[in-house]
């Protein structure tokens, strides 16, 4: 790669976020503790530095600082939120902790014209997420936006080329904020936009070539889904015949599935491929576990032994390879986001075992949904497997709410298929981007012909996105929404109760545990 504008992440649930929206504009970018070395900065060659937004207050005890070595690199910075208060606290600022704090919508004023606010206007609608705000600008700085509220909403030092917005600009709601990352990247720090998703393959098989060696064995857990199959083939690309895929049917998957994917990985990609029938295996593990952070802990731990475990039949392969991507980590709070918040423990993170034998391989761990589906289109992966919704790799447990059963699993097996079959035929599915049924531990009093049910009840959710980071309930048809409450009723024994979830990612998640 030519150069890069790395962020700094500091603990913000949008800091990948920010990240995305750098890459969108052509510019490479990657998310580095907010501790990082000057030495692993350098390593990108960058142009810039981003410093997110982040939980903390900069007064706190064992609030994330600033690293000695920024003030003096000689880099353009653009602060957000707590990078912005964390630039006028260690530059010679005052931050404020008021009684009121700013969350939601607002207006800004900008002072006048500036590069970094270039072709937007001079009153714009932006994003605020913030307790803290600055009381005095440190020395060098100038006001560049405000309004009543936060009198210094943005700030600029021309000579140093240090800014900062006490907004989000990489969030959907700062109307501008594209153009305002833009004009930090290509304006202030001189970036082209050469970069582009594909360019993740050639640095992926690269990557997987110096981790795994001249010699070494990988295996890969394959879900038959977008993310596992590209990391697949990056690393069948990267080590040929040393990697071997391994499919473990945990019988928490959806209809017909498991016959799909080995059929098709066999036949289309000519990888090698285990079958593993684990769903007693399975299914034993979560009898009677409702908890849905314990499901996820369980599944990962099952799945993990069950490769080591075939590992040592393939003359003790040392390496694991996972689909896992960036959304995961940053809800899971992964050891390698130091200030994160859990919000979920994605069973392919946080809910790896403490004792694992084998090394992970993660190809895709610093990729969001729409690069990986570029370079799985780049790689030469069938466009229906490109543009499959994605399904957690707990599968069906988590979108069982209470314990797992596998009539309860059937249920929505079924319910399931009947919601992605009327969607692809309404043509809804790829104006959607993840659609699921849930099964809901509660029954209600139905009427069925002439007599009296108590039976189950299915919720169908439908989500349209970016970047699955936020997420929107999906506007569908109600002469869509009634097919599939009408066939679902009729077709599935024992539910009589469908309902639709209209809930957007915050405050509720994608899925429902």
């Amino acid at each position: 790669m030519s150069h890069a504008i790395p962020v700094l992440d500091f603990g913000s649930q949008t800091a990948q976020l920010i990240v995305r929206r750098v890459r969108e504009l052509g510019v490479y970018s990657e998310l580095l503790p907010h501790d990082v070395s000057e030495e692993q900065v350098r390593a990108l060659n960058p142009l810039g530095v981003i410093l997110s937004g982040g939980p903390a207050s900069v007064y706190e005890p064992g609030a994330p600082q600033m690293p000695a070595w920024l003030p003096t690199s000689g880099l353009p910075v653009l602060g957000i939120c707590y990078g912005m208060q964390l630039i006028s606290y260690a530059l010679g600022g005052v931050v404020l902790s008021p009684e009121d704090r700013e969350f939601g919508p607002a207006d800004v004023a900008l002072t006048g014209e500036h590069p970094l606010f270039a072709n937007t206007p001079l009153n714009q609608m932006v994003w605020m997420s913030h307790g803290d705000r600055i009381d005095a600008l440190p020395p060098g700085f100038r006001t560049l936006a405000s309004n009543p509220s936060t009198p210094f909403a943005a700030m600029g030092d021309d000579e140093r080329h240090w800014y900062g917005v006490q907004f989000h600009p990489e969030v959907v709601h700062t109307v501008h904020g594209k153009h305002i990352l833009a004009n930090f990247l290509h304006t202030i720090c001189g970036a082209d936009s050469s970069w582009q998703p594909a360019n993740f393959v050639a640095d992926a098989v690269e990557r997987v070539r110096e981790k795994v060696g001249a010699e070494g064995r990988v295996i890969c857990a394959l879900s038959g889904g977008v993310d596992s199959a590209v990391a697949a083939l990056i690393i069948h690309r990267a080590i040929g015949e040393r990697l071997t895929c391994v499919f473990v049917d945990n019988g928490l998957l959806r209809l017909a599935e498991a016959e799909q994917v080995i059929a098709t990985f066999r036949e289309h990609f000519h990888i090698p491929l285990i079958a593993v029938d684990a769903r007693e295996e399975f299914l034993s593990a979560l009898e009677n576990v409702a908890d849905p952070e314990q499901k996820r802990k369980i599944i990962g731990e099952k799945f993990i032994r069950i490769f080591e475990r075939e590992a040592r039949a393939l003359d003790d392969a040392q390496f694991l390879a996972q689909g896992t991507l960036y959304p995961d980590v940053i809800e899971s709070s992964a050891p390698d986001r130091k200030k994160g918040v859990t919000i979920k423990t994605h069973h392919n993170v946080g809910g790896l075992p403490a004792d694992m034998q084998m090394q992970l391989v993660e190809p895709l761990r610093y990729m969001f949904k729409d690069e990986v589906r570029a370079a799985g289109l780049e790689l030469g992966l069938p466009e229906e497997w490109v543009w499959r919704h994605p399904f957690p790799g707990p599968g069906l447990a988590v979108r069982i709410i209470g314990p797992v059963s596998w009539p309860r699993l059937e249920t929505l097996r079924r319910a399931d298929a009947i919601f992605l079959e009327e969607l692809r035929t309404a043509g809804f599915y790829r104006a959607t981007q993840q659609a699921f049924a849930v099964l809901l531990p509660v029954q209600s009093v139905g009427v069925m012909g002439d007599g009296r049910t108590y039976a189950d009840t299915i919720a169908i959710r439908a989500i349209t996105t970016e970047d699955y980071m936020t997420a929107d309930w999906a506007r569908l048809p109600y002469d869509l929404l009634a097919r599939v409450s009408s066939r679902i009723v009729n077709e599935i024994s024992g539910v009589n109760r469908v309902v639709y979830d209209i809930s957007s990612k915050p405050p509720a998640t994608i899925e429902w545990e």
